[in-house]
């Protein structure tokens, strides 16, 4: 039986930074907890004061703070009172020589982490911090969890490729990777940038640290602020409690912002300020908040029509494109599509619970001939829909390809093919362009065009 304590469980530095301040009016106490903290946590700063403490907190996020509540000026419950509004979400440990019933309550209500009388031994001290430690890890590894279901991607976790121009791209990401540069991604829908952006993630220095998605598109345009940079107590009607947001959940790690050109015009210069001066500043707040996150962007629209057009900032766009990867359409990629047929299908196929499915070369015939509007993205729905189903169909006919040699029979143009394929779709979803456009892997405005060009709207 594992008896050892929460203390006993961190004797050593945690794999992520924990960073730790100290507010007391008492040397000794300021030495004695120095000393105990950074053996196990290795950052430890301190102050003899709130006024102290304030610019070092503007300097630096801390994970945890030690406050006394009797110092001179401020008491240290009126501070975390402030610090709560303003938006600080990290773990407070109260210590205070003098306490009774309402005192205690009084550090609750306010929204101190444990409360520890003096004198406390050093166990009891290291037993706390380790509470606020792993509180602070489940924290964060719950709401990066939770991202990613939310944001889960339908293309695949790896990049799955044997034609030239992918391979030119993995080559570009492997020499990418290491540094710190922000990146972004270009490319039609359903290529596979967040693919892209999680095999950087990887491949690079803070792969242990999170992957935190954002759609830039699927969040309102006035939360988009709040959701990046967090907000504080009534900083605007609904705000009834501060929140953290995704740049503190990424810290240390990769911040993938999906659709970038959906930005708001106002969010676009804040995060220009952010990307320069690496701070953020909660929404209704003062106080700006060191970060350590890489921004990687991503986009299916040209930003350069977008900055002409004066929908996109210019200078964002040159902060973002310090490095710029462009993913080929799947149509341009045709060697790639038999390997990732058979890659979906051998990892779906377990999944669903449903028997593989080997496509002839018929069908591979079919498949190659075949636009893609969707990308991958689609190519992954048609084989799920495949294997449920228990057959290949893409809505082709039997004259559309020769029954031995895979070569296409018909003079049929794929743009006929791939409008047979949408509009039998459609018809498929009763006409509902929103469910079709779901599953054929393809955007709602993709699919408006293609139905106004057609003329069937």
């Amino acid at each position: 039986m594992d008896n050892k304590s929460p203390a006993d469980a961190h004797a050593a530095a945690p794999q992520q930074p924990f960073t730790i301040l100290v507010v007391d009016d008492e040397p000794g106490m300021i030495s004695f907890l120095q000393r105990a903290l950074a053996q196990r946590y290795g950052q430890v700063d301190t102050a003899g004061s709130v006024e102290q403490a304030i610019p070092q907190l503007r300097r630096r996020l801390y994970d945890l703070i030690v406050l006394d509540i009797s110092l001179p000026g401020r008491s240290g419950i009126e501070w975390l009172h402030e610090l709560r509004d303003d938006g600080f979400v990290g773990d407070v440990i109260l210590i205070t020589a003098y306490a009774d019933l309402d005192t205690a309550i009084d550090a609750l209500r306010a929204g101190a982490s444990d409360f520890l009388l003096k004198p406390f031994s050093v166990a009891q001290m290291l037993n706390g911090v380790a509470r606020c430690f792993e509180r602070s890890r489940l924290r964060r590894e719950n709401f990066v969890l939770r991202r990613e279901i939310e944001e889960r991607s339908t293309a695949i976790d790896g990049v799955i490729c044997q034609s030239d121009s992918m391979q030119a791209v993995c080559e570009r990401l492997k020499r990418i990777a290491p540094t710190n540069a922000t990146v972004l991604v270009t490319g039609e829908s359903g290529t596979g940038k967040e693919v892209a952006a999680r095999a950087l993630h990887r491949m690079s220095a803070r792969h242990a640290g999170p992957f935190v998605p954002i759609n830039c598109a699927a969040i309102a345009a006035e939360l988009i602020e709040s959701e990046l940079f967090g907000h504080v107590k009534g900083a605007f009607t609904g705000a009834q409690s501060a929140r953290e947001g995704l740049f503190y959940y990424a810290q240390g790690g990769t911040l993938f912002l999906d659709e970038i050109a959906e930005l708001p015009t106002a969010a676009q210069a804040k995060l220009l300020r952010v990307l320069e001066e690496r701070r953020i500043r909660p929404v209704g707040s003062e106080q700006e908040i060191p970060v350590d996150v890489r921004v990687i962007a991503a986009t299916n629209r040209d930003l350069k029509e977008d900055v002409a057009s004066g929908r996109f900032r210019q200078d964002l766009y040159y902060r973002l494109q310090v490095v710029e990867v462009s993913l080929p359409p799947l149509r341009e990629r045709p060697d790639d599509i038999a390997l990732l047929a058979q890659h979906f299908i051998a990892g779906m196929a377990q999944a669903l619970n449903v028997p593989p499915l080997e496509p002839s070369p018929r069908v591979l015939a079919c498949m190659a001939a075949y636009d893609w509007p969707g990308n991958v993205r689609e190519l992954r729905n048609f084989i799920e829909r495949s294997l449920i189903l228990g057959w290949f169909d893409l809505g082709l006919d039997e004259n559309d390809v020769a029954a031995d040699d895979g070569s296409l029979a018909s003079s049929e143009s794929l743009e006929a093919v791939e409008k047979r394929h949408i509009l039998a779709m459609l018809g498929a979803c009763q006409g509902n362009k929103s469910e079709a456009a779901r599953r054929l892997g393809i955007s709602r405005k993709t699919l408006d065009r293609k139905c106004t060009a057609w003329g069937c709207e």
